[in-house]
């Protein structure tokens, strides 16, 4: 149930329900508009500048309709055990890594995307550097901020199934993918999971990171 303790309302919900439905809209809009993605698409940097310039404007806009809403309930705080956070995360990551890699193998999410190299240019090893740091460091932040912090925090009202289903729901949804979209939702409950057992979004950001950071360099190897 909403809560004045916690800031979570119903018109927080709504708000992040719109943000949604924008990043869902532009999502698959832009893919039935453009076609399949440019190969080679992590050495450009447009790619990078275009992500980057997102990412921060959903980060404004999860910041504003987040205002308000105790930073517990964003699950920016430490959780209480790194040490069961860690081990935790190792698992699901682990087991996470070998489920992607199998479905991979069927779906190709990540030549969906345009995020797997034909092969690797030296040339452009700055533009895949650019691109690498908004993939593994900015990506993981505002999408675990949006989707689990405050996504899990307005979903909450109706209990923690429903936070964990919904936002991930939401978050595989966002993304634009048909491909994609199974992967990303089992990552999504994946990681949600993570973040309703630790109570913090940070194992979950760094969880991101590196199974970003680990996707990239597989990417090569196909």
């Amino acid at each position: 149930m909403p809560s004045t303790e916690t800031g979570v309302t119903r018109g927080k919900l709504a708000g992040w329900l719109v943000l949604v439905g924008i990043l869902t809209t532009l999502g698959y809009g832009g893919r039935l508009s453009s076609g399949p993605p440019p190969k080679n698409a992590l050495y450009r940097y447009d790619l990078a500048a275009g992500t980057l310039l997102l990412e921060l404007l959903v980060l404004v806009a999860v910041l504003l309709i987040a205002r308000g809403v105790s930073r517990e309930a964003l699950g920016l705080r430490r959780p209480e055990s790194w040490w069961y956070a860690a081990r935790l995360a190792a698992g699901l990551l682990v087991a996470l890594l070998i489920f992607e890699q199998l479905l991979e193998a069927v779906l190709h999410a990540a030549r969906e995307q345009g995020l797997e190299p034909t092969r690797w240019e030296p040339s452009h090893a700055t533009a895949f550097a650019v691109n690498a740091v908004v993939v593994v460091c900015v990506a993981p932040f505002v999408e675990e901020l949006t989707f689990r912090g405050l996504g899990m925090a307005v979903l909450s009202i109706y209990g923690p199934v429903l936070a964990v289903v919904g936002s991930a729901i939401a978050f595989a949804a966002a993304h634009g993918l048909v491909e994609g979209f199974p992967a990303l939702l089992v990552f999504g409950i994946a990681i949600a999971y993570l973040r309703l057992r630790t109570k913090s979004v940070y194992p979950g950001m760094l969880f991101h990171a590196t199974f970003n950071a680990f996707a990239l360099g597989v990417s090569f190897l196909r």
